[in-house]
């Protein structure tokens, strides 16, 4: 068979598999699937595009295969699911390297100018991914200041750069040549990058995060236009096209718009001194044993805070167990909790909790008054009843996942800190809360010990 119709077929295939991966990646139960069939279609792609430009010696491709390849899965292995979150952050920001290199290397001095054109956008779109990512990276690693960070003449600053960049690309476009507008466009598009991102709150991470992972598709999309690979432009597509889905996704589960998100500085509102009806009621884990013990039917909110005790595991034994006592038990799964798109899904299924029992918000809310006991663990912003009743709180009009209405609830929390949007919580002093202190996970194993003795 001719090359040139292995190549071909080769393309087909790769693309084939990149869309019925992604398609695998609309469910928790097929997700895992669907990674390896994309991670297949990937290498696929790869030593296609290697035999389409023609290259003989391959030494040091698979040296640099193998080397990558054990990077990835050293640090798979070795990263915790707290980190999820920065790890994703990370792998768009060397998304974005990537393109922006690609980009550069396909720079010849013949080049037309459409090429030019997608050379640009390759570089633009990929250093302000890079360095995005980066900060996006520090915030959620705490490294930086989870905050927004704003400033005075701050939108003046970023007209100018816009500006730059602008006027970088045409003159590039018009004089190739010349590297001097190149570096003006790879500089002030890392620059941007940050800009873009140090805005935005830790709180709002989750949207950023899928932002920032279509903007590495669409980088991709722009470099394999400027080194005319098919496969590339698929695989580059289907990753910008969901991602910008999965940010509107994410927007709407805020009930904010993405320019809300984007320059609102949302996390940076100071947080009104309100007065809030109640009080505290601390609970022990053998008082809410007894009131577990009688429940029929359980849901179980997990948050962030469940991540940091790393306490899945122990959850998907307390599930179990409340089950084999005749309680119905499900999850209520907020678009938005944790730091990233489905942070919860990882870790419970992680955990091999049942697909079954993952119940979208949409779906636990209806149910709601009937539960009689909802358990959350490290959860605050997306339980917080002020999204429904209090109108001055930066999240009114969010929706959320309506604990309230429980019989009881359980809140779980070291102490009673704000979430990371750093707002006050009535759901903590209402009347059928009870408040329990401590890691969840020491909290969740003295339930389990109770439960099971």
């Amino acid at each position: 068979m001719d090359l040139s119709v292995v190549i071909s077929l080769g393309y087909v295939l790769a693309s084939g598999l990149f869309i019925f991966g992604l398609k695998k990646l609309g469910s928790p139960a097929t997700a895992r699937k669907g990674n390896m069939i994309s991670a297949v279609g990937m290498l696929t792609a790869i030593v296609v595009a290697l035999l389409d430009q023609g290259i003989v010696d391959f030494t040091w491709i698979a040296a640099g295969m193998v080397v990558g390849g054990a990077i990835g899965a050293i640090a798979a292995r070795a990263i915790a699911m707290t980190s999820m979150p920065e790890m994703v952050a990370l792998f768009n920001g060397l998304g974005g390297a990537a393109s922006l290199l690609v980009g550069w290397a396909a720079l010849t001095p013949d080049a037309a100018t459409f090429t030019l054109v997608t050379i640009v956008l390759s570089i633009l779109i990929g250093g302000v991914t890079l360095t995005g990512s980066l900060i996006a990276y520090g915030k959620l690693s705490e490294i930086l200041g989870s905050g927004a960070v704003m400033f005075k003449g701050q939108q003046l600053v970023n007209s100018l750069i816009i500006a730059g960049v602008v006027g970088s690309a045409v003159m590039f476009c018009l004089q190739p040549t010349d590297p001097t507008w190149l570096y003006a466009v790879i500089g002030l598009s890392l620059v941007f990058g940050i800009m873009v991102v140090i805005p935005i709150g830790g709180a709002d991470m989750p949207v950023v995060i899928s932002l920032l992972n279509s903007y590495s598709g669409l980088a991709a999309c722009a470099a394999g236009f400027a080194i005319n690979n098919n496969v590339l432009i698929v695989a580059g597509s289907l990753v910008g096209a969901s991602g910008i889905i999965l940010t509107q996704i994410m927007c709407k589960a805020m009930n904010r718009s993405l320019s809300n998100v984007l320059f609102s500085g949302f996390a940076s509102v100071a947080n009104e001194a309100t007065e809030i009806d109640g009080e505290i009621k601390p609970i022990t884990a053998e008082d809410a044993y007894y009131i577990l013990e009688a429940a029929t039917n359980v849901a179980i909110i997990p948050g962030y805070g469940m991540a940091v005790a790393q306490a899945q595991h122990v959850v998907k034994e307390l599930g179990d167990l409340l089950e084999a006592n005749g309680a119905e038990v499900n999850f209520g799964i907020h678009p938005v909790a944790g730091r990233m798109p489905g942070h919860m899904n990882v870790l419970l299924a992680e955990a091999d909790v049942p697909y079954d029992q993952l119940l979208e918000m949409d779906e636990i809310n209806p149910r709601m008054e009937l539960i009689d006991v909802a358990i959350v663990i490290g959860a605050n912003d997306v339980v917080n009843p002020a999204a429904r009743e209090m109108e001055s709180s930066p999240i009114y009009g969010m929706p959320v996942i309506n604990v309230a209405d429980a019989q009881t609830v359980f809140v779980l929390k070291r102490s009673m800190a704000s979430g990371f949007a750093g707002i006050e919580n009535p759901l903590f002093y209402k009347e059928n809360t009870r408040m329990l202190f401590g890691d969840a996970k020491e909290t969740l194993s003295k339930l389990v010990r109770e439960l099971s003795g």
